[in-house]
């Protein structure tokens, strides 16, 4: 009996995809080229499961050109906001991700971003490679701000909200957390304090870390009047989605002082980069890598399998996506 053909359209790490093309007919991309959507269906003839990459857009369009054939769009990402999911369901085509496996990984790089901006590492390791240093001083103009002690504001308490909130109580850091959904149990294991509204908890905060989908709801959330709310002396820090902050708003408060910094993983035309953002000196700039270690991208291939395997045996695979 012939294998389900399953078509990658990026390089996964060699464990993951070795065992794909194990149990799988893996149409692979070992190369790793930037595949366009028209070499993307060409990919899918034939073929029962489709794993596109977070960075690959299936809107409605293509997925009305998928071949009959694709029976499941299992998705190498925690998010699927670049998938029309309701189109997919409207073709009977189950949308899957990779939700748990990237939680710890992507809490280590906020903590990262915070601590990098705040103590300004960048800023120092530079200054040595340029033999700028003329050694310490009492008014250090290479200081930063301290991190231990602020308090911590957390936009969407789930898994990666929480996984950050348990690292910020190593550093004495008071919580506060808005969401769509309260979290009774995790305000009494975290200490954590839940405000109404996300002006609360950006009026409140020395730090407000981003860790909610990107949805219509959520597009453009923290804008001109959101930054306005902030503390002069506050930071942001965004390892969500570049979608959640208006860049335009986030450079200009950073230029006028209304915020005091920026941590971003993310951004809204990724991989490209606002000049206005390479030009401060107040943010810190990481390209996109929350999930980006051996080991999770091991396990995000590996849960993709194990969708794919679900699904063949159920009819559903394991990490469903509702449109």
């Amino acid at each position: 009996m012939p294998k389900p053909v399953v078509v990658v359209t990026r390089k996964w790490t060699r464990r993951a995809q070795d065992l794909l093309a194990e149990r799988f007919d893996a149409r692979l991309n070992p190369d790793d080229t930037l595949l366009d959507p028209e070499e993307i269906l060409a990919r899918c003839r034939g073929a029962t499961v489709l794993c596109p990459w977070g960075a690959d857009r299936l809107d409605s369009a293509f997925i009305s050109r998928l071949p009959d054939s694709i029976r499941l769009i299992a998705c190498v990402s925690a998010g699927t906001e670049h998938i029309d999911v309701a189109a997919a369901k409207a073709r009977n085509i189950p949308v899957s991700n990779t939700p748990d496996v990237v939680t710890e990984e992507t809490a280590d790089l906020t903590l990262a971003l915070m601590l990098g901006l705040n103590r300004r590492l960048v800023h120092g390791d530079r200054l040595i490679r340029e033999q700028g240093w003329a050694g310490i001083g009492i008014d250090d103009p290479n200081g930063g701000a301290r991190v231990w002690g602020k308090t911590l504001g957390i936009v969407g308490l789930g898994g990666i909200g929480a996984a950050v909130a348990r690292r910020a109580q190593a550093f004495r850091m008071p919580l506060l957390y808005h969401g769509r959904t309260r979290r009774p149990q995790l305000e009494s294991d975290l200490a954590a304090v839940y405000c109404e509204n996300l002006d609360e908890l950006l009026a409140r905060s020395d730090i407000v870390s981003l860790h909610c989908p990107l949805t219509g709801e959520t597009r453009n959330m923290i804008d001109a009047r959101a930054l306005s709310l902030m503390q002069p002396g506050a930071v942001l820090i965004n390892t969500a989605r570049g979608g959640v902050v208006d860049e335009t708003a986030l450079i200009e408060a950073l230029k006028g002082g209304v915020i005091a910094g920026a941590g971003l993983d993310v951004f809204q035309n990724e991989p490209l980069v606002s000049q206005g953002l390479l030009a401060l000196d107040n943010v810190l700039l990481s390209p996109h890598v929350g999930t980006a270690t051996v080991e999770t991208r091991d396990e995000m291939g590996m849960r993709v399998i194990d969708n794919i395997e679900a699904f063949l045996a159920t009819g559903r695979p394991r990490d469903e996506v509702a449109p």
